[in-house]
């Protein structure tokens, strides 16, 4: 089932909104001209509204695409395509996640690098 939105991490070897922005670009449509709201940088990649967050969790930025009206069915699809166009490392949650699932499943995560795509241990709580 498609996800409503997708959010990723991409960590942070000088990656900007900048370079996502080429990426999305290509895959979504031109994006709109970036706007900054507090640490936030904000725009919209053909119809889907982006978020940008630098350092999100510690050297990780996210990345949120608010629509299900993306060419990736969950967060993992988009995290492989990530990789492949930035060539940098990228986290994800392996589903969709409620707070009911409880703490131990908030700290489950996929990791695409070059080593292939792996579920690891990722505590993103203080």
């Amino acid at each position: 089932m498609r996800q409503p939105d997708i959010e990723i991490y991409l960590k942070d070897s000088d990656v900007t909104y900048k370079d996502v922005e080429a990426w999305l670009s290509d895959v979504l449509g031109e994006c709109s001209e970036w706007k900054k709201k507090g640490g936030t940088y904000q725009c919209t990649a053909g119809n889907v509204p982006v978020t940008w967050i630098p350092k999100a969790v510690g050297k990780w930025n996210s990345l949120y695409l608010d629509s299900d009206q993306t060419p990736w069915e969950d967060d993992i699809a988009c995290a492989q395509a990530a990789f492949a166009a930035l060539n940098i490392e990228v986290r994800c949650a392996p589903g969709s996640w409620a707070e009911e699932q409880g703490e131990a499943d908030a700290d489950r995560w996929v990791r695409i690098s070059a080593d292939g795509k792996e579920e690891i241990t990722w505590k993103t709580g203080s």
